[in-house]
């Protein structure tokens, strides 16, 4: 999908003055980062949106990265509904990744394009709390615990606010803590929407490699452009969404009964993909909408 300068010179100005001076919150997955020009084209988009006023802030996943080198420690990942099953030295590994490389990374690169990157965790100023998921059922099997794995239970978004004020670029990794101030693993989906609504983000963007929920999972010609947040549940029943979708569309289905106006799921491949969702007339992936 491309479209010209001009156009988009034209078509920015109302886009830009509705977006001035709100929070936007954007979910980038592992998938997308191990493809370093798409990695790039997000990270330029970004700091462009924080230069003509949007506060965007970045929350990161890793589930590639991180199933990569549990193999490289012998380990075999494992996912139940979605979510990654999460023994402690998972969960060591899990924030080795997500702190010490991509959070790290993302951070670097926000300043090789202009931007401020400020990097941050959970733990930081205790913003993001946790409590333990309970054990998950799926397909009527026996439950399952999943370990080290968190439920969102309460943001502190002040660290969050006085930074992004004062320019810069908040990149959060989604390692909790509980009321104990012992770390848990929460997907990324689910603590980017529960930032989200914490900030009363004007939109919440999860940003995958896929161009949207399809209509038949294996026909990426089927993509649904909207719906609304009532039919997640169905849609689940009927398998339109499933797997790691689950989480991915739960999260914007939470994000918009909860107050955040829009939230959106593109295809981070299509260059440039937030500024074309963003700043110009035309939308691509899946919008859900309250009604």
């Amino acid at each position: 999908m491309s479209i010209s300068k001009e156009q988009v010179l034209i078509e920015a100005l109302p886009y830009i003055k509705e977006f001035h001076d709100s929070i936007m919150v954007f979910k980038i997955g592992g998938s997308i980062m191990s493809n370093r020009e798409v990695l790039e084209d997000f990270i330029q988009d970004i700091v462009l949106l924080r230069y003509i006023g949007v506060h965007p802030v970045v929350v990161h996943g890793g589930g590639p990265e991180i199933s990569m080198a549990m193999e490289r420690f012998g380990k075999k990942a494992e996912f139940v509904g979605g979510l990654r099953v999460t023994d402690k030295e998972t969960l060591s590994i899990a924030r080795m990744v997500l702190l010490g490389n991509i959070n790290a990374e993302l951070v670097s690169l926000v300043g090789k394009y202009g931007g401020k990157g400020l990097g941050l965790s959970g733990q930081d100023g205790m913003f993001l709390m946790a409590k333990k998921k309970a054990p998950v059922k799926v397909d009527g099997k026996e439950p399952v615990d999943l370990g080290f794995v968190g439920e969102v239970t309460r943001v502190n978004p002040e660290i969050i606010l006085v930074n992004a004020g004062k320019g810069y670029i908040p990149v959060i990794s989604p390692i909790a803590v509980d009321e104990d101030g012992s770390n848990l693993n929460v997907n990324a989906d689910t603590a980017a929407g529960a930032i989200a609504v914490s900030l009363r983000a004007k939109k919440f963007v999860s940003i995958t490699d896929v161009e949207g929920v399809r209509a038949r999972p294996d026909d990426p010609s089927s993509v649904i452009s909207q719906f609304p947040a009532a039919e997640f549940e169905s849609m689940v029943k009927q398998g339109i969404i499933n797997g790691g979708m689950i989480p991915k569309v739960e999260a914007c289905v939470k994000v918009v009964k909860e107050g955040v106006e829009k939230a959106h799921i593109i295809d981070g491949r299509v260059p440039h993909a937030i500024l074309l969702e963003l700043l110009t007339d035309r939308g691509i992936g899946t919008m859900i909408s309250r009604k």
